[in-house]
Protein backbone atom coordinates (compact mmCIF):
# COMPACT_ATOMS: atom_id res chain seq x y z
CA UNK A 1 0.00 0.00 0.00
CA UNK A 2 2.84 2.37 0.73
CA UNK A 3 4.44 1.76 -2.67
CA UNK A 4 1.08 2.30 -4.41
CA UNK A 5 0.56 5.63 -2.58
CA UNK A 6 4.04 6.81 -3.59
CA UNK A 7 3.28 5.93 -7.22
CA UNK A 8 -0.03 7.81 -7.15
CA UNK A 9 1.65 10.89 -5.66
CA UNK A 10 4.31 10.77 -8.40
CA UNK A 11 1.67 10.60 -11.16
CA UNK A 12 -0.31 13.42 -9.60
CA UNK A 13 2.68 15.73 -9.40
CA UNK A 14 3.77 15.11 -12.99
CA UNK A 15 0.31 15.18 -14.50
CA UNK A 16 0.32 18.97 -14.17
CA UNK A 17 3.56 19.19 -16.11
CA UNK A 18 2.34 16.79 -18.79
CA UNK A 19 -0.88 18.73 -19.28
CA UNK A 20 1.12 21.87 -20.13
CA UNK A 21 3.06 20.13 -22.89
CA UNK A 22 1.53 20.42 -26.37
CA UNK A 23 1.55 17.45 -28.71
CA UNK A 24 4.30 17.63 -31.30
CA UNK A 25 1.88 18.14 -34.19
CA UNK A 26 0.43 21.19 -32.42
CA UNK A 27 3.72 23.00 -32.00
CA UNK A 28 4.00 25.82 -34.50
CA UNK A 29 7.19 27.22 -35.98
CA UNK A 30 7.55 30.75 -37.23
CA UNK A 31 9.81 29.97 -40.16
CA UNK A 32 11.68 27.36 -42.05
CA UNK A 33 14.79 28.05 -39.97
CA UNK A 34 13.17 26.87 -36.76
CA UNK A 35 15.32 24.38 -34.79
CA UNK A 36 15.08 20.81 -35.99
CA UNK A 37 15.10 18.43 -33.04
CA UNK A 38 15.73 15.42 -35.27
CA UNK A 39 18.80 16.87 -36.97
CA UNK A 40 21.08 14.38 -35.26
CA UNK A 41 19.21 11.48 -36.83
CA UNK A 42 19.28 13.17 -40.23
CA UNK A 43 23.01 13.93 -39.96
CA UNK A 44 23.76 10.28 -39.29
CA UNK A 45 22.12 9.41 -42.58
CA UNK A 46 23.77 12.27 -44.44
CA UNK A 47 27.27 10.97 -43.89
CA UNK A 48 26.73 8.03 -46.23
CA UNK A 49 25.49 9.66 -49.41
CA UNK A 50 22.50 7.36 -49.84
CA UNK A 51 19.66 7.85 -52.32
CA UNK A 52 17.58 9.23 -49.45
CA UNK A 53 20.19 11.92 -48.77
CA UNK A 54 20.21 12.97 -52.41
CA UNK A 55 16.42 13.20 -52.44
CA UNK A 56 16.47 15.33 -49.29
CA UNK A 57 19.07 17.61 -50.85
CA UNK A 58 16.85 18.00 -53.90
CA UNK A 59 13.74 18.76 -51.84
CA UNK A 60 15.62 21.29 -49.72
CA UNK A 61 16.98 23.04 -52.84
CA UNK A 62 13.53 23.92 -54.27
CA UNK A 63 12.93 27.66 -53.65
CA UNK A 64 10.15 28.37 -51.18
CA UNK A 65 7.56 30.68 -52.72
CA UNK A 66 5.98 31.45 -49.33
CA UNK A 67 6.74 34.48 -47.14
CA UNK A 68 9.08 32.74 -44.75
CA UNK A 69 9.90 35.98 -42.92
CA UNK A 70 6.28 36.55 -41.90
CA UNK A 71 3.36 34.44 -40.89
CA UNK A 72 3.07 31.04 -39.28
CA UNK A 73 4.62 28.42 -41.54
CA UNK A 74 4.09 25.04 -39.93
CA UNK A 75 5.75 22.83 -42.54
CA UNK A 76 9.00 23.17 -44.39
CA UNK A 77 8.61 23.02 -48.16
CA UNK A 78 11.21 20.28 -48.42
CA UNK A 79 9.24 18.12 -45.96
CA UNK A 80 6.09 18.37 -48.06
CA UNK A 81 7.99 17.55 -51.26
CA UNK A 82 9.52 14.48 -49.60
CA UNK A 83 6.07 13.40 -48.42
CA UNK A 84 4.80 13.61 -52.00
CA UNK A 85 7.78 11.62 -53.30
CA UNK A 86 7.32 8.88 -50.70
CA UNK A 87 3.56 8.72 -51.29
CA UNK A 88 3.87 8.55 -55.09
CA UNK A 89 6.48 5.79 -54.76
CA UNK A 90 3.92 3.93 -52.64
CA UNK A 91 1.25 4.33 -55.37
CA UNK A 92 -0.80 7.03 -53.66
CA UNK A 93 -2.62 9.08 -56.30
CA UNK A 94 -5.06 11.56 -54.76
CA UNK A 95 -4.19 14.24 -52.19
CA UNK A 96 -6.34 12.51 -49.58
CA UNK A 97 -4.32 9.33 -50.11
CA UNK A 98 -1.05 11.26 -49.68
CA UNK A 99 -2.28 12.75 -46.41
CA UNK A 100 -3.43 9.37 -45.11
CA UNK A 101 -0.04 7.91 -46.07
CA UNK A 102 1.66 10.64 -44.04
CA UNK A 103 -0.54 10.07 -40.97
CA UNK A 104 -0.02 6.32 -41.09
CA UNK A 105 3.79 6.68 -41.33
CA UNK A 106 4.23 9.85 -39.29
CA UNK A 107 6.54 8.30 -36.69
CA UNK A 108 8.86 6.90 -39.36
CA UNK A 109 8.87 10.23 -41.18
CA UNK A 110 9.79 12.05 -37.97
CA UNK A 111 12.60 9.55 -37.37
CA UNK A 112 14.35 10.84 -40.50
CA UNK A 113 13.76 14.48 -39.63
CA UNK A 114 10.53 15.20 -41.51
CA UNK A 115 7.12 16.62 -40.58
CA UNK A 116 7.91 17.45 -36.98
CA UNK A 117 4.73 19.57 -36.89
CA UNK A 118 2.49 16.85 -38.22
CA UNK A 119 0.97 16.16 -41.62
CA UNK A 120 -0.09 19.06 -43.88
CA UNK A 121 -3.75 19.44 -44.78
CA UNK A 122 -5.24 18.90 -48.22
CA UNK A 123 -5.57 22.65 -48.92
CA UNK A 124 -1.90 23.04 -48.01
CA UNK A 125 -0.92 20.37 -50.54
CA UNK A 126 -3.02 22.14 -53.15
CA UNK A 127 -1.32 25.48 -52.46
CA UNK A 128 2.11 23.86 -52.64
CA UNK A 129 1.40 22.17 -55.97
CA UNK A 130 0.17 25.41 -57.51
CA UNK A 131 2.63 27.72 -55.76
CA UNK A 132 6.01 26.15 -56.52
CA UNK A 133 7.71 27.69 -59.53
CA UNK A 134 7.54 24.80 -62.00
CA UNK A 135 10.57 26.00 -63.99
CA UNK A 136 12.76 26.22 -60.89
CA UNK A 137 11.62 22.83 -59.66
CA UNK A 138 12.37 21.27 -63.05
CA UNK A 139 15.84 22.88 -62.93
CA UNK A 140 16.48 21.37 -59.49
CA UNK A 141 15.39 17.97 -60.80
CA UNK A 142 17.83 18.41 -63.68
CA UNK A 143 20.69 19.09 -61.25
CA UNK A 144 19.74 16.04 -59.18
CA UNK A 145 19.44 13.82 -62.27
CA UNK A 146 22.64 14.91 -63.97
CA UNK A 147 24.68 14.45 -60.80
CA UNK A 148 23.40 10.89 -60.43
CA UNK A 149 23.84 10.37 -64.17
CA UNK A 150 27.54 11.23 -64.01
CA UNK A 151 28.10 8.86 -61.09
CA UNK A 152 26.33 5.95 -62.78
CA UNK A 153 27.67 6.46 -66.29
CA UNK A 154 31.35 6.87 -65.41
CA UNK A 155 33.16 3.65 -66.15
CA UNK A 156 30.50 2.05 -68.34
CA UNK A 157 32.76 2.41 -71.37
CA UNK A 158 29.93 2.84 -73.87
CA UNK A 159 28.58 5.72 -75.91
CA UNK A 160 25.73 7.48 -74.20
CA UNK A 161 22.32 7.58 -75.88
CA UNK A 162 19.90 10.43 -75.12
CA UNK A 163 16.28 9.75 -76.16
CA UNK A 164 14.01 12.75 -76.76
CA UNK A 165 10.21 12.57 -76.90
CA UNK A 166 7.06 14.27 -75.63
CA UNK A 167 4.28 13.00 -73.37
CA UNK A 168 0.82 14.50 -72.94
CA UNK A 169 -0.52 15.22 -69.43
CA UNK A 170 -3.93 13.69 -70.02
CA UNK A 171 -5.22 14.49 -66.55
CA UNK A 172 -5.03 18.24 -67.28
CA UNK A 173 -6.92 20.23 -69.92
CA UNK A 174 -5.80 23.75 -70.82
CA UNK A 175 -7.90 26.72 -71.90
CA UNK A 176 -7.30 25.79 -75.54
CA UNK A 177 -8.87 22.37 -74.88
CA UNK A 178 -5.56 20.50 -75.28
CA UNK A 179 -3.44 18.56 -72.86
CA UNK A 180 -0.10 20.13 -71.93
CA UNK A 181 2.90 18.29 -73.36
CA UNK A 182 6.16 17.58 -71.52
CA UNK A 183 9.21 17.01 -73.72
CA UNK A 184 11.96 15.12 -71.94
CA UNK A 185 15.53 13.96 -72.47
CA UNK A 186 15.95 10.40 -71.19
CA UNK A 187 19.20 8.52 -70.73
CA UNK A 188 18.93 5.02 -72.18
CA UNK A 189 22.08 3.91 -70.38
CA UNK A 190 20.97 4.82 -66.85
CA UNK A 191 17.16 5.11 -67.06
CA UNK A 192 17.15 8.69 -65.71
CA UNK A 193 15.16 11.65 -67.05
CA UNK A 194 17.83 14.34 -67.45
CA UNK A 195 15.72 17.41 -68.26
CA UNK A 196 12.21 18.47 -69.30
CA UNK A 197 10.56 21.34 -71.17
CA UNK A 198 6.81 22.07 -71.11
CA UNK A 199 4.82 23.16 -74.16
CA UNK A 200 1.15 23.95 -74.63
CA UNK A 201 0.45 21.50 -77.44
CA UNK A 202 2.06 18.68 -79.41
CA UNK A 203 3.12 20.81 -82.36
CA UNK A 204 5.18 23.04 -80.08
CA UNK A 205 7.68 20.20 -79.60
CA UNK A 206 9.52 21.65 -82.58
CA UNK A 207 10.33 24.73 -80.47
CA UNK A 208 10.78 22.79 -77.22
CA UNK A 209 13.40 20.31 -78.47
CA UNK A 210 16.10 22.96 -79.16
CA UNK A 211 15.50 24.38 -75.68
CA UNK A 212 15.88 20.88 -74.25
CA UNK A 213 19.13 20.27 -76.12
CA UNK A 214 20.50 23.55 -74.73
CA UNK A 215 19.89 22.23 -71.20
CA UNK A 216 22.08 19.12 -71.52
CA UNK A 217 25.56 18.21 -72.67
CA UNK A 218 25.37 16.07 -75.83
CA UNK A 219 29.04 16.23 -76.87
CA UNK A 220 30.05 12.82 -78.17
CA UNK A 221 26.58 11.41 -77.48
CA UNK A 222 23.81 10.12 -79.75
CA UNK A 223 20.43 11.89 -79.67
CA UNK A 224 17.44 9.84 -80.85
CA UNK A 225 14.00 11.31 -81.58
CA UNK A 226 10.79 10.77 -83.55
CA UNK A 227 9.87 12.36 -86.88
CA UNK A 228 8.67 15.64 -85.38
CA UNK A 229 12.29 16.48 -84.52
CA UNK A 230 13.37 16.11 -88.17
CA UNK A 231 13.84 19.88 -88.54
CA UNK A 232 16.82 21.81 -89.90
CA UNK A 233 17.05 23.92 -86.74
CA UNK A 234 17.25 20.84 -84.51
CA UNK A 235 19.72 19.02 -86.78
CA UNK A 236 21.99 22.07 -86.92
CA UNK A 237 21.93 22.48 -83.14
CA UNK A 238 22.87 18.83 -82.51
CA UNK A 239 25.75 19.04 -84.99
CA UNK A 240 26.93 22.37 -83.53
CA UNK A 241 27.00 20.97 -79.99
CA UNK A 242 29.15 18.03 -81.06
CA UNK A 243 26.54 15.29 -80.90
CA UNK A 244 25.19 12.74 -83.35
CA UNK A 245 21.56 11.97 -84.08
CA UNK A 246 19.20 9.24 -85.26
CA UNK A 247 15.72 10.52 -86.18
CA UNK A 248 12.76 8.86 -87.85
CA UNK A 249 11.91 10.10 -91.33
CA UNK A 250 8.22 10.57 -92.20
CA UNK A 251 6.01 12.65 -94.50
CA UNK A 252 6.45 15.85 -92.47
CA UNK A 253 9.57 16.23 -94.65
CA UNK A 254 7.95 15.14 -97.94
CA UNK A 255 10.75 16.01 -100.38
CA UNK A 256 13.35 14.16 -98.31
CA UNK A 257 11.12 11.22 -97.46
CA UNK A 258 9.80 10.49 -100.95
CA UNK A 259 13.14 11.30 -102.58
CA UNK A 260 14.83 8.68 -100.40
CA UNK A 261 12.10 6.11 -101.12
CA UNK A 262 12.44 6.63 -104.87
CA UNK A 263 16.21 6.09 -104.86
CA UNK A 264 16.50 3.16 -102.43
CA UNK A 265 15.36 0.63 -105.04
CA UNK A 266 18.37 1.26 -107.25
CA UNK A 267 21.04 1.40 -104.54
CA UNK A 268 22.80 -1.44 -102.76
CA UNK A 269 22.98 -1.20 -98.95
CA UNK A 270 26.37 -0.90 -97.25
CA UNK A 271 25.33 -3.89 -95.14
CA UNK A 272 22.25 -5.78 -94.03
CA UNK A 273 21.55 -7.80 -90.90
CA UNK A 274 18.63 -9.61 -89.31
CA UNK A 275 17.51 -9.88 -85.68
CA UNK A 276 15.27 -12.70 -84.59
CA UNK A 277 12.93 -14.38 -84.75
CA UNK A 278 12.26 -13.40 -81.15
CA UNK A 279 9.29 -14.26 -78.94
CA UNK A 280 8.01 -11.54 -76.65
CA UNK A 281 4.70 -10.04 -75.56
CA UNK A 282 2.81 -12.78 -77.39
CA UNK A 283 4.49 -11.98 -80.73
CA UNK A 284 7.16 -13.63 -82.85
CA UNK A 285 9.12 -10.81 -84.46
CA UNK A 286 11.86 -10.77 -87.08
CA UNK A 287 13.61 -7.45 -87.76
CA UNK A 288 15.64 -6.64 -90.87
CA UNK A 289 17.94 -3.60 -91.09
CA UNK A 290 19.45 -2.20 -94.30
CA UNK A 291 22.06 0.54 -93.99
CA UNK A 292 22.60 2.97 -96.91
CA UNK A 293 25.13 5.71 -97.52
CA UNK A 294 23.27 8.99 -97.99
CA UNK A 295 25.71 10.18 -100.67
CA UNK A 296 23.85 8.03 -103.19
CA UNK A 297 20.36 8.63 -101.83
CA UNK A 298 19.94 12.18 -100.47
CA UNK A 299 19.83 14.96 -103.04
CA UNK A 300 19.77 18.07 -100.80
CA UNK A 301 22.59 17.27 -98.38
CA UNK A 302 23.64 20.92 -97.93
CA UNK A 303 20.28 21.75 -96.36
CA UNK A 304 20.89 19.24 -93.57
CA UNK A 305 24.45 20.27 -92.83
CA UNK A 306 26.19 17.34 -94.53
CA UNK A 307 25.81 13.72 -95.46
CA UNK A 308 23.47 11.40 -93.56
CA UNK A 309 23.11 7.64 -93.27
CA UNK A 310 19.77 5.98 -94.12
CA UNK A 311 18.45 3.08 -92.02
CA UNK A 312 15.62 1.02 -93.47
CA UNK A 313 13.81 -1.00 -90.82
CA UNK A 314 11.40 -3.85 -91.59
CA UNK A 315 9.49 -5.83 -88.98
CA UNK A 316 7.75 -9.14 -89.72
CA UNK A 317 5.46 -9.94 -86.78
CA UNK A 318 3.30 -13.01 -86.16
CA UNK A 319 0.73 -12.92 -83.35
CA UNK A 320 1.22 -16.21 -81.50
CA UNK A 321 -2.40 -16.61 -80.35
CA UNK A 322 -4.07 -15.93 -83.71
CA UNK A 323 -1.33 -16.49 -86.30
CA UNK A 324 -2.05 -13.08 -87.84
CA UNK A 325 0.97 -11.72 -89.71
CA UNK A 326 1.80 -8.02 -90.07
CA UNK A 327 4.57 -6.08 -91.82
CA UNK A 328 5.98 -2.70 -90.90
CA UNK A 329 8.59 -0.54 -92.62
CA UNK A 330 10.23 2.63 -91.28
CA UNK A 331 13.00 4.95 -92.39
CA UNK A 332 15.56 6.69 -90.18
CA UNK A 333 18.33 9.18 -90.87
CA UNK A 334 21.52 9.48 -88.84
CA UNK A 335 24.73 11.49 -88.74
CA UNK A 336 26.61 8.33 -87.73
CA UNK A 337 28.84 6.77 -90.38
CA UNK A 338 27.27 4.14 -92.61
CA UNK A 339 29.82 1.52 -91.54
CA UNK A 340 28.88 1.84 -87.85
CA UNK A 341 28.29 -1.73 -86.63
CA UNK A 342 24.67 -2.69 -85.77
CA UNK A 343 23.45 0.84 -86.47
CA UNK A 344 19.84 -0.33 -86.30
CA UNK A 345 20.27 -1.10 -82.59
CA UNK A 346 19.91 2.64 -81.90
CA UNK A 347 16.40 2.41 -83.36
CA UNK A 348 15.32 -0.06 -80.70
CA UNK A 349 17.10 1.84 -77.95
CA UNK A 350 15.01 4.93 -78.71
CA UNK A 351 11.89 2.99 -77.80
CA UNK A 352 13.12 2.91 -74.19
CA UNK A 353 11.65 6.39 -73.67
CA UNK A 354 8.28 5.09 -74.83
CA UNK A 355 8.64 2.32 -72.26
CA UNK A 356 9.39 4.94 -69.61
CA UNK A 357 6.25 6.90 -70.55
CA UNK A 358 4.25 3.69 -70.38
CA UNK A 359 5.69 3.05 -66.92
CA UNK A 360 4.63 6.51 -65.75
CA UNK A 361 1.06 5.77 -66.82
CA UNK A 362 0.80 2.15 -65.69
CA UNK A 363 3.06 1.92 -62.63
CA UNK A 364 2.67 5.48 -61.33
CA UNK A 365 -0.86 6.01 -62.74
CA UNK A 366 0.03 9.46 -64.05
CA UNK A 367 -2.97 9.83 -66.35
CA UNK A 368 -5.32 9.21 -63.41
CA UNK A 369 -4.10 12.36 -61.65
CA UNK A 370 -6.47 15.24 -62.39
CA UNK A 371 -5.15 18.77 -62.03
CA UNK A 372 -6.79 21.94 -63.33
CA UNK A 373 -3.66 24.07 -63.53
CA UNK A 374 -0.83 23.17 -65.95
CA UNK A 375 1.62 24.50 -63.34
CA UNK A 376 0.46 21.94 -60.76
CA UNK A 377 0.53 19.19 -63.40
CA UNK A 378 4.11 20.10 -64.33
CA UNK A 379 5.25 20.03 -60.70
CA UNK A 380 3.66 16.63 -60.17
CA UNK A 381 5.23 15.39 -63.40
CA UNK A 382 8.63 16.44 -62.04
CA UNK A 383 8.05 14.53 -58.82
CA UNK A 384 6.91 11.43 -60.69
CA UNK A 385 9.94 11.46 -63.00
CA UNK A 386 12.16 11.68 -59.92
CA UNK A 387 10.35 8.67 -58.43
CA UNK A 388 10.81 6.73 -61.66
CA UNK A 389 14.48 7.72 -61.83
CA UNK A 390 15.10 6.73 -58.19
CA UNK A 391 14.41 3.08 -58.95
CA UNK A 392 16.74 3.24 -61.95
CA UNK A 393 19.42 4.83 -59.76
CA UNK A 394 18.98 2.06 -57.20
CA UNK A 395 19.47 -0.59 -59.89
CA UNK A 396 22.50 1.26 -61.23
CA UNK A 397 24.15 1.30 -57.80
CA UNK A 398 23.58 -2.41 -57.24
CA UNK A 399 26.32 -4.88 -58.06
CA UNK A 400 24.20 -8.03 -58.03
CA UNK A 401 23.03 -9.02 -61.50
CA UNK A 402 19.64 -10.13 -60.13
CA UNK A 403 19.05 -6.63 -58.70
CA UNK A 404 19.86 -4.97 -62.03
CA UNK A 405 17.38 -7.20 -63.86
CA UNK A 406 14.44 -6.22 -61.64
CA UNK A 407 11.79 -4.16 -63.40
CA UNK A 408 10.17 -1.00 -62.10
CA UNK A 409 6.81 -2.71 -61.62
CA UNK A 410 8.41 -5.44 -59.50
CA UNK A 411 10.30 -2.93 -57.36
CA UNK A 412 7.22 -0.77 -56.82
CA UNK A 413 5.09 -3.73 -55.84
CA UNK A 414 7.71 -4.63 -53.27
CA UNK A 415 8.25 -1.21 -51.70
CA UNK A 416 4.58 -0.21 -51.77
CA UNK A 417 3.83 -2.99 -49.27
CA UNK A 418 5.31 -0.95 -46.43
CA UNK A 419 7.11 2.31 -45.80
CA UNK A 420 9.83 0.38 -43.98
CA UNK A 421 10.77 -1.43 -47.19
CA UNK A 422 10.81 1.84 -49.12
CA UNK A 423 13.17 3.44 -46.61
CA UNK A 424 15.39 0.37 -46.69
CA UNK A 425 15.75 0.80 -50.45
CA UNK A 426 16.44 4.52 -50.25
CA UNK A 427 19.05 4.24 -47.49
CA UNK A 428 21.21 1.98 -49.62
CA UNK A 429 24.33 3.42 -51.25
Amino acid sequence: MVKWQIFRNFIGENQIVMNNIKPLDQVSSTGTDAPNHTAKVQNKLATGGSILDRLMDFAASVPDFRRTDKGNIRHRLGDIIMLMIFARASKCVRRAEIIEFGRHNLNRLRSIGLLRNGVPSEPTLCRIENGINDLEMADRMQQFAQKCQRELFDGLGVREIICVDGKAERGTVQENGRNPDIVSAYSFNTGITLATVACQEKSNEIKAVPQLIDKIDITGKVVTADAMSMQKRIIDKIRKKGGDFLIELKANQPSLRYGVEDRLGGVQPVYTYVEGPELGHGRIETRTYRIYDGLEVIADKEKWGGNMTIIEYEADTVRKSTGVRTYEKRLYVSSLAADTPALGAYVRKHWSIESMHWGLDVNLMQDRIKRKAPKAARNLDTIQRIVYSVFSIWKGLRKKRSDKKKGLAELMRHVSMSFTKLLRYLKQK
